[in-house]
């Protein structure tokens, strides 16, 4: 299911404007960088695994991500690197691209037209979460966010390296907001970064949570499936209201880390390589 913005809530909360496409490609990038800050300080680095991707504003066939074999703690906005549809690099000063997520991402993208990013890393408690090769349950407020709106991925055969892999894992995630890939991991996608971002922090810690509450041997109350949609819907699970929670984490991020955004002015037109 697509879980859509309720009504009337544009009138008290919008996403920015931009009169400009460079000006809005500044924008994404930044906040891009940020969200790679954002996960290595939360510890969603494992070596090189992991990405996150941004679809530019105006090559909507290409999109950013980070080039492969770069910190997540260490990322620049002049890291980033623009990708085409045939897993060529574009644009940016590095070459090197991560294989798999140019077969993941390339995939969802093509698929769903209103995605704007689409995250995975090798967290802990996703990927801990994701050997049990199910879905979670609505246990708290924030595990709403997820009912019956994230999908699983049950086929794992390795590193990711085919296309053909990557429409799997499209066709497992459907229009929902994640996926859990068994064995691997968890991955979400967005209507803007910001949201993108959100949803994968919380996952992370929903995991977390539902593995907790599961090893105290005790029964589990579940909220009750109209609780549960009404809450996602209207509460918690929308995509304004992913984009809005993510505001503190950059607030925190942009206070604690500024080096990242080293690039200041909209750059000019982009030509593609």
């Amino acid at each position: 299911m697509a879980v859509k913005n309720p009504p009337g809530i544009e009138k008290m909360l919008s996403y920015p404007a931009f009169d400009t496409v460079e000006e809005k490609r500044l924008y994404l990038k930044r906040i891009l960088t940020g969200a790679f800050r954002i996960f290595g300080k939360f510890g969603f680095a494992e070596g090189v695994a992991g990405h996150i991707t941004c679809r530019d504003p105006e090559h909507t066939d290409c999109f950013w991500v980070n080039p492969f074999g770069v910190s997540f703690r260490q990322m620049k906005m002049s890291d980033l690197i623009l990708v085409n549809e045939e897993g060529e690099v574009v644009a940016g000063k590095h070459q090197m691209l991560n294989k798999a997520a140019f077969a993941i991402h390339s995939a969802i993208h093509k698929a769903r037209p209103d995605v704007v990013a689409a995250a995975h890393s090798h967290s802990l408690y996703g990927k801990t979460f994701s050997a049990f090769g199910k879905l979670l349950d609505p246990l708290t407020q924030d595990s709403c966010i997820f009912y019956e709106d994230h999908g699983l991925f049950n086929e794992y055969t390795g590193v990711v390296g085919e296309l053909s892999e990557g429409e799997k894992i499209g066709k497992a995630l459907e229009d929902k907001k994640a996926v859990i890939l068994q064995n691997h991991g968890l991955l979400t996608v967005g209507h803007s970064i910001e949201e993108c971002i959100f949803w994968f922090v919380t996952m992370e810690r929903t995991c977390q949570s539902q593995i907790l509450a599961e090893s105290t041997g005790n029964e589990l109350v579940k909220i009750d499936h109209e609780t549960a949609a009404k809450t996602r819907d209207y509460e918690v699970g929308f995509p304004l209201a992913g984009y809005f929670s993510f505001q503190p984490m950059w607030q925190d991020i942009v206070k604690e880390q500024p080096d990242f955004m080293d690039i200041h002015e909209p750059e000019s037109s982009l030509v593609l390589a």
